[in-house]
């Protein structure tokens, strides 16, 4: 009980990324996503799951909460946006993979993906947590933006941190794994791109891993017409399918695959809604014939992946798709 109090306190007390002299006004935070709060819910049907926590193995190195983009003129003021870097204690040039938290595109945070970053940095990879903004600061595409930023920069700050710019992954959990997806099938595409930080190197990937995000918005599990106004992906989108088909479309990840698409891993959980368009692009995928792989964790629990001894599982599959991908064995 005292140690789950601890977490407890650990997670609901969220840093301020950005001090007072650098912005005119608050950021808006929903922290109603956290580790503590999806424990709570899920301890009694599943008592032998342990929270993952923030521990650095011994063997890897970190550098924490390293800018990437400086946004000058945001409704709040000058925003920084940063990330961290984990690695192994070598002086190789290793595969890198980014990972994107989720949260519903409205809370979360990148230090939600650090336990599964430092797990899968132990099989030999520099791994990275992105922050981005989030619904309440800025609506789609600004994450997107976001997250082809970090790319950019980490191919520009390649030689720093021991990074194999032709090797580089996305991945993501649930809201995150949408944008992953998203972000990994818009390769090249120059209207997903944005002006933030480090415009002259390239944001391709060449593998993507998605953890119960949504690929289409317009598969019949997820479009819904009786959601509420403020459901996360209307909020999100800037308005319902029948407001905003263009933009329901356009942030689907399924609607711009193609024959030149990169290898993809799927990791599921027991709730189908989660994987809203994933049956027609994998599809596509063999018919295209694009490697992929699909897991299924059969539990009720969406985010498995925040919890022993799913984390490790996932941490497992992940690494192994990988060193498939990138023929690291």
């Amino acid at each position: 009980m005292k140690i789950f109090r601890t977490l407890t306190l650990i997670l609901f007390s969220v840093p301020a990324v950005h001090c007072a002299a650098q912005q005119s006004k608050q950021i808006p935070r929903d922290t109603s996503y956290n580790i503590a709060k999806v424990y709570s819910q899920i301890k009694k049907d599943y008592p032998y799951v342990i929270p993952v926590k923030d521990s650095l193995p011994t063997g890897l190195k970190g550098f924490r909460n390293l800018v990437y983009a400086t946004l000058p003129n945001t409704p709040f003021g000058r925003r920084d946006l940063h990330l961290d870097v984990f690695r192994p204690k070598n002086e190789r040039q290793l595969p890198a993979l980014v990972l994107v938290h989720g949260g519903g595109w409205r809370s979360g945070d990148k230090s939600m993906e650090v336990p599964l970053a430092q797990l899968i940095a132990k099989s030999g990879f520099v791994t990275i947590p992105v922050e981005y903004q989030l619904s309440l600061e800025a609506q789609y595409p600004a994450a997107v933006y976001n997250i082809k930023s970090a790319i950019r920069w980490i191919k520009a700050n390649a030689k720093t941190y021991g990074i194999d710019t032709t090797k580089i992954a996305i991945s993501g959990t649930s809201a995150g794994g949408q944008l992953a997806s998203l972000v990994g099938t818009t390769n090249g595409l120059p209207q997903f791109e944005g002006n933030q930080g480090v415009t002259k190197s390239s944001s391709t990937v060449q593998a993507i891993i998605d953890i119960d995000g949504v690929i289409n918005f317009m598969a019949p599990a997820s479009l819904n017409l009786d959601r509420k106004p403020d459901s996360p992906d209307i909020a999100w989108l800037g308005g319902s399918y029948l407001q905003r088909p263009d933009i329901w479309k356009a942030a689907s990840a399924g609607y711009w695959a193609n024959e030149k698409t990169v290898p993809i891993l799927f990791l599921n959980s027991g709730f189908s809604r989660f994987h809203a368009g994933q049956d027609e692009l994998i599809g596509s995928l063999k018919e295209w014939g694009i490697y992929h792989e699909v897991h299924q964790f059969n539990v009720k629990v969406h985010p498995f992946w925040l919890f022993h001894p799913w984390a490790d599982e996932s941490a497992g599959y992940i690494a192994d798709f990988m060193k498939k991908i990138f023929k690291t064995y």
